[in-house]
């Protein structure tokens, strides 16, 4: 097996999951000090430890051993996508399966009335994204100080190499949708 191939799929699989290193480990129920070396490759984890970090990551144990060519068909059914909901009633649902090696991702996102900012930085050079705005009403901060107001039916690209926002400061709820291909440096 060629561990850091191994290594490579793990972060590849945590990274397009917006997850660090340290709440994949505690939800794997390994240590962070374990997770590190798996994923640069320097330790060989059993069996137990690897199919702990693929259900932490919600991925088959499959997906992290094969090093064959990427299937060219991936199912990802509604009841499999991850979803993070806040108690605020923010909710974001990464829609698309993860295809190791292809850091695209397309997220829907339900904001509440009156939802403060949440703020992301920028990611890679190169990176980019696409947001349309299905219902509502959205502020989008790029930057610190350069805002952009879209309501339904809105879309808009930027460069997601910036520190970026978005927030609902409206009385109605708003709906919108992300596509982004984000570009990580290999460390």
């Amino acid at each position: 097996m060629d561990l850091e191939a191994l290594g490579r799929r793990i972060t590849d699989a945590r990274l397009q999951r917006r997850t660090t290193m340290k709440a994949l480990a505690e939800r794997a129920g390994v240590s962070a000090s374990m997770l590190w070396s798996v994923e640069r490759g320097r330790k060989a984890p059993t069996v137990v430890v690897l199919d702990r970090i693929a259900r932490a990551l919600g991925t088959p144990l499959a997906a992290l051993l094969d090093t064959g060519e990427v299937a060219r068909v991936i199912v990802r059914r509604a009841a499999e996508q991850d979803v993070a909901e806040a108690p605020d009633g923010w909710r974001r649902t990464i829609l698309t399966p993860v295809v190791p090696g292809v850091n695209f991702e397309w997220v829907r996102t339900e904001l509440p009335p009156h939802c403060e900012r949440l703020d992301y930085p920028g990611w890679a050079a190169g990176s980019h994204e696409y947001v349309v705005v299905e219902t509502g009403r959205l502020r989008l901060t790029l930057r610190v100080d350069d805002v952009y107001e879209l309501t339904a039916g809105d879309s808009i690209y930027f460069a997601a190499d910036v520190a970026h926002a978005y927030a609902n400061p409206w009385a109605e709820p708003c709906t919108y949708h992300v596509a982004a291909l984000i570009m990580r440096p290999r460390t």
